[in-house]
């Protein structure tokens, strides 16, 4: 069997999940989960995870895997969708990666290799004093090149940049390699009133 993946990606309460499912009972899937909050134990309901009746014994890799305690990086699920998908091909299966984390996706599609650096804890709590303008001009002393491609109103983003280039001395290139697999996307699109409606329903 040929090395082929699918992905259902879109916004929040798209329906993704439930599109999912219904593909891999077709086409003799399993279900890698690609959302940031649905990968932590007891995070169910505003995450929109499915229910076991709705799962219908399709299995799912990289959902409700972590405590809601501990830190959970796109590198970690890297490796865990890496080892999943090995797992579903060995079987003569077909992976079908959902979710709506697009850093999640682009690592597996794409075959991004991250750098792997550990949050530091004293940095950070330094860092949220700090206005997003004042991370800003650290980053632009650290890493210039950086700073021009970074959404600069995001803390999150800055804080763990400079956290990167501190440890690092630089922020290094997403390191791209080839896949060894085809991916075939899929896009959900809704109107705005009806994915209103399902948001607030959940």
């Amino acid at each position: 069997m040929s090395r082929k993946i699918v992905v259902i990606l879109g916004p929040t309460a798209s329906g993704k999940s439930a599109l999912a499912v219904k593909l891999a009972k077709k086409i003799n899937g399993e279900i890698v989960s690609a959302d940031s909050r649905q990968v932590y134990k007891g995070l169910n309901i505003g995450s929109g995870k499915l229910t076991k009746k709705e799962i219908d014994g399709i299995p799912h890799h990289c959902l409700d895997i972590v405590s809601p305690k501990k830190i959970f990086t796109v590198v970690d699920f890297k490796k865990c969708a890496d080892n999943a998908i090995e797992k579903i091909f060995a079987q003569n299966k077909i992976p079908i990666i959902v979710g709506g984390t697009g850093l999640y996706i682009q690592a597996v599609v794409d075959n991004i290799v991250l750098p792997e650096v550990k949050p530091n804890w004293k940095l950070r709590k330094e860092l949220e004093k700090k206005t997003t303008e004042e991370m800003f001009k650290m980053l632009e002393k650290l890493d210039t090149e950086r700073a021009k491609n970074i959404d600069a109103k995001n803390p999150r983003r800055l804080i763990r940049t400079i956290e990167i280039a501190k440890t690092l001395g630089k922020v290094p290139n997403l390191d791209i390699q080839c896949p060894s697999w085809d991916a075939t996307q899929i896009g959900i699109k809704l109107p705005d009133k009806i994915l209103k409606k399902n948001i607030e329903k959940r």
